[in-house]
């Protein structure tokens, strides 16, 4: 027996891993397994029999196998003509042609054209022109291009248009270019510009943080001696070295391993460190946590298991940001309303009233700079700029601002499980303990922590002390005698040690099942055994790692003498705890219509058990059917349909996860995706909205749009929420805008057709200016979030633009036809115009600053029945939108008042016209709300009971063509908050609560319900369902 001291080094401490076999007791999974096959598939481990053998006779003994989840795949040779296989990438890593990670360690050797000597300099330089450097490429982007890049959509195109329009092509007939215009348009461009660029220079680099993570420094043998080098030096084929808290350099299979546990958490997903052997394969970026090795590098830079991440992460080239393609398709709207009257204003202009070439041009001018929303870019830049700011309140980075956008049509959320939904921290399940003596629960985790170390702790030991509240405990009314630590060969623990208060000597040990239950001498019976098993397979199906402990006492005061026999009195169940908000998160994000995916690199059984308990659901797949597909006798027809349905995946690679993100999309989905490791950094790059979590790695934190910096999945509801009060913001702007557009160039193109009116181009653009100053303030308005996920219906926008443009536009041609028409307001009101006497000049300057003020102020005062939705007086705006729009009316009356300016044809008007036009503006105003009112019961519940027809037939999963149409679908799914909602705004105005649905509602939820309830039921028998030979066809039991 060893001195009664906890020893430590390197052959006495097991060290901060699960990796070793302690925490193998259960599995870490990873023995370089893919991780592809459920638990039921898995190979049973076998545990090495010690003594307690010999005691039973030979004939009587039965062979038991406790299925852990341990899996084992052997080297095999390569299945290929060596000769065929050439040194260079195309044929090394080839997997179809040949495996490096899993043939025999020999024919490594043989096809990297090495050995254990190390390569020389010069084969070196040979294979740095061969393979290229250790270490990723990172692209970079002009920075010219990428600022004038913005200048390129639709927006920009109107925009530089009128510019040219304004400074070239308005030059002639002795009349100089239109300066001011010009100047004008080119600021504002600018403007938005600097704005997109500065925020998109600021962004996270993915590629660059996943460079950073590599190792600088690698121990290596050249010509047969040791010597460190940079790791991009590396080669395939070179011999490298390292040791505990060493990073990984390259892609490697071990030729010496003494005790070797790798942390690959951050690579693969797995929850623990995986103990390494001889020959097993260790990952780039991965860390050395236990003991040291040899290795033969098998890949380098962008070939390794760390590159295929770094390269997934770039590409996105064939999505473009979603708030982009709205804006685009904002921008075609405008620009078709423009050119349809822009081209009538050609025909009529200069064809019908044979107008000169400079004020026909003029004419055009104020429809190109008034009917595009110039300012719409900075304004949603400034609108998501604000959203940022407030998210960093809840403890968000925002990185990616239009991620704000995205994040509030979000339908689908992607999880990766470990360090995410769980704590990454393994914990003792108090609720699944058994119990094989006279001993409880608690007497049995005290036992346990007995027989651990508290001091230099790895997580196995640190859980089982921890489980018992008060660690002092774990050495309280006992006196130390002796302890054996783990290690690789007897794979368990054991103390031995005499208790204070009867001074007798005991003895505990705890370990990995096989190993424990042969050592039991006492009490051992069939039934026990029998029962053992059982319990072990049930935990290996549930995901859950066991840990054996046994007792015994010792007669005299001899600590190495013998005791009585161990006897089995308990089975601990390990597992990575859910965080404490995670599942209350969850619950969060389908109460605001969001489904939560698990999509985790960990095993399948451990995946199901975090489903179960998070209340995700545990229909879950292997990621081995993301190649294969759905199988001969599935209910699915393609890959898709799993996809959709599927509650999670397991044990996938970031080949997996990329791909899972896509098809989702592909779907017509808007998908989030969460994670903290750098094998999620593909998928969270694809994703519309990538999210890192506290404590993720540099390169999920490059790749993702939002980081997290406080623990837990909370702050993504507070920034779902958030996001939506955004997004009604930029929505308000939206109808606004276009509303603007419609109403700038009917307006100005109708006066044109019937009165000539040549309104002055610069003076549009004061209005534009006004009304977009004052619209800057939305970023900051009062708005409720909505409890679906929001979607841009642009035809919906477009509606309503349309029947305020059109409103507006008579408002304004009424007041044109009265003033010309009419001596209505000189005779009852006594105001003229310049000419006093004779009939009224239909261009006199007073009427273009008339017509000026009444567009400036109607157009402004829009906002606040575009913001609301009901009456505007019943939805407070914010005090910011209110002191900008009072100074922006105040601006415009003051420039109607003493604008004499010179360079453009306005001249000031009278007191008792500006109060005219105020009064003009109140009367029409007014109705503005009932036309909301009209559309929303006519052409907009038509628009919506159309898509809901299509929602109804969409239950029969297919691939859609138009991402648009497919979003608005993947909203009407099953939801019942407007019931509630309905509910309680019954209740307040006293109708008791009681509430009335049309029918096709009503059959709207119950079929889609229906349909739904059947798929659960079929997944989750409610009780035993008789296989083909009687046996239950009923998954794992259900978790406690």
């Amino acid at each position: 027996m060893s001195a009664p001291s906890e020893p430590s080094g390197p052959h006495g401490e097991r060290g901060d891993a699960q990796s070793s076999p302690e925490a193998t007791t259960t599995t870490t999974a990873a023995d370089n397994s893919e991780h592809d096959s459920p638990p039921e598939e898995k190979q049973p481990s076998e545990g090495n029999s010690k003594s307690a053998e010999d005691s039973v006779p030979a004939s009587e003994k039965k062979k038991r196998e406790y299925r852990e989840m341990e899996e084992h795949h052997e080297p095999k040779h390569a299945q290929v003509d060596m000769s065929e296989i050439h040194l260079k990438a195309e044929d090394l890593y080839d997997k179809e042609k040949v495996d490096l990670e899993t043939i025999e360690i020999g024919d490594v050797f043989q096809l990297l054209e090495c050995d254990e000597g190390g390569l020389s300099e010069e084969e070196v330089q040979r294979r740095l022109d061969i393979f290229g450097p250790n270490k990723l490429e990172e692209k970079e982007q002009n920075p010219i291009l990428q600022f004038l890049s913005f200048m390129w959509n639709p927006l920009s195109w109107v925009m530089e248009a009128a510019a040219v329009v304004a400074i070239i092509l308005s030059n002639g007939q002795g009349s100089p270019p239109d300066w001011e215009d010009f100047c004008g348009i080119i600021l504002l461009l600018f403007v938005n510009s600097t704005i997109g660029f500065y925020e998109e220079r600021n962004a996270g680099n993915a590629v660059k943080a996943l460079m950073d993570a590599l190792a600088p420094r690698a121990k290596v043998k050249r010509d047969g001696e040791w010597k460190e080098i940079e790791s991009s030096n590396l080669v395939p084929g070179d011999i490298i070295s390292f040791k505990i808290g060493d990073v990984v350099p390259a892609d490697c299979r071990l030729t010496e391993a003494i005790n070797v546990s790798i942390d690959q958490a951050a690579l693969t997903g797995e929850s623990l460190p995986v103990n390494k052997k001889l020959s097993d394969q260790c990952f780039s970026g991965s860390t050395c946590k236990q003991g040291e090795a040899e290795a033969v590098v098998i890949a380098t830079g962008p070939n390794t298991f760390f590159g295929r991440a770094a390269s997934l992460v770039g590409q996105d080239d064939d999505t473009t940001g979603h708030l982009q393609k709205i804006l685009a398709q904002i921008g075609s709207f405008c620009l078709v309303a423009i050119g349809i009257f822009v081209i009538a204003e050609i025909f009529v202009l200069y064809a019908g009233f044979r107008y000169q070439y400079r004020r026909g041009l003029n004419n055009i001018l104020v429809l190109l700079i008034g009917g595009i929303p110039i300012a719409m870019p900075t304004v949603l830049s400034v609108t998501l700029a604000v959203g940022a700011t407030q998210l960093a309140k809840y403890k968000a980075i925002v990185t990616r601002i239009t991620a704000i956008e995205e994040l509030a049509g979000v339908t689908i959320l992607c999880s990766d499980k470990t360090g995410t939904l769980t704590t990454n921290k393994l914990t003792i399940d108090r609720s699944t303990i058994k119990t094989y003596s006279h001993f409880d629960v608690d007497e049995v985790i005290l036992l346990a922590a007995y027989a651990s170390r508290t001091e230099n702790q790895d997580a196995i030991d640190m859980a089982v002390v921890q489980a018992l509240g008060d660690t002092a405990r774990a050495r309280k009314g006992i006196k130390l005698l002796d302890f054996k630590p783990f290690n690789p060969v007897d794979k368990r623990t054991e103390i031995t040690y005499r208790e204070e208060e009867t001074g007798k000597l005991k003895r505990v040990t705890k370990g990995m099942t096989g190993i424990i239950i042969e050592l039991c001498t006492r009490n051992k019976t069939e039934e026990l055994e029998d029962k053992l098993e059982k319990d072990v397979e049930e935990f290996a199906q549930r995901g859950l790692r066991a840990l054996a402990v046994a007792y015994e006492e010792l007669d005299g005061d001899d600590p190495a003498a013998e005791g009585n026999g161990f006897e089995l009195i308990g089975l601990l169940a390990i597992f990575d705890p859910p965080r404490e908000d995670t599942k209350q998160t969850i619950d969060d994000a389908l109460a605001f219509g969001v489904k939560v995916k698990m999509v985790t690199g960990d095993q399948l059984a451990i995946a199901k058990e975090t489903g179960r308990r998070l209340g995700l659901g545990d229909h879950m797949y292997p990621a081995k059917v993301l190649k294969e597909g759905p199988g001969p006798e599935s209910q699915y027809k393609n890959l898709d349909e799993i996809i959709l349905d599927a509650d999670g995946f397991a044990g996938v690679f970031p080949e997996h996860k990329y791909e899972i993100v896509k098809r989702l999309q592909s779907l017509g989905h808007l998908v989030a995706m969460t994670g903290d490791g750098a094998n999620d950094a593909p998928a969270l790059s694809r994703a519309n909205v990538g999210i890192a979590v506290e404590g993720a790695t540099d390169a999920a934190r490059g790749a993702a749009d939002i980081v997290l910096t406080e623990p837990g999945l909370s702050t993504i509801v507070h920034a779902i929420r958030q996001s939506r009060i955004i997004f009604q913001r930029m929505r308000n702007y939206a109808i606004y805008a276009c509303a603007v557009t419609i109403r700038i160039v009917v307006c100005f193109a109708v006066l044109a057709f019937t009165y000539k009116f040549d309104f002055p181009p610069f003076m549009v653009l004061v209005i534009a200016l006004l009304n977009d100053g004052t619209i800057m303030t939305l970023s900051l308005d009062r708005v409720l979030p909505s409890t679906e996920p929001d979607a841009w219906d642009l035809v919906e926008i477009f509606s309503y633009a349309i029947a305020y443009g059109l409103y507006l536009t008579g408002s304004t041609v009424a007041l044109v036809v009265v003033i010309v028409e009419t001596n209505f307001f000189t005779r009852k009101f006594g105001v003229h115009l310049s000419n006093t006497t004779g009939p009224v000049d239909r261009n006199d300057p007073q009427l273009h600053m008339i017509v000026y003020l009444q567009v400036a102020i109607i157009s402004q005062a829009l906002i606040f029945v575009t913001r609301s939705h009901g009456f505007f007086f019943m939805e407070r705006p914010s005090i910011a939108l209110l002191l900008a729009f009072a100074v922006a009316q105040l601006v415009s009356s003051i420039i109607a008042a003493y604008g004499d300016w010179g360079f453009t044809q306005i001249h000031s008007i009278s007191g008792g016209w500006i109060g005219i036009v105020w009064v003009w503006n109140i009367i029409f105003f007014i109705p503005l709300d009932w036309i909301k009112f009209a559309m929303r019961w006519t052409v907009i519940r038509h628009l919506r009971e159309r898509r809901m027809r299509k929602a109804q037939h969409a239950l029969k999963l297919e691939r859609t063509t138009s991402r648009v149409a497919s979003v608005h679908e993947s909203l009407y799914a099953n939801r019942t908050n407007f019931i509630r909602r309905a509910a309680r705004a019954a209740h307040k105005i006293g109708l008791g609560g009681k509430v009335r649905v049309r029918p096709e509602e009503l059959e709207r939820i119950g079929s889609i319900q229906a349909a739904t309830t059947g798929q659960t039921l079929q997944r989750h028998p409610s009780r035993p369902l008789p296989g083909p030979s009687g046996e239950k066809a009923a998954g794992p039991s259900q978790a406690a």
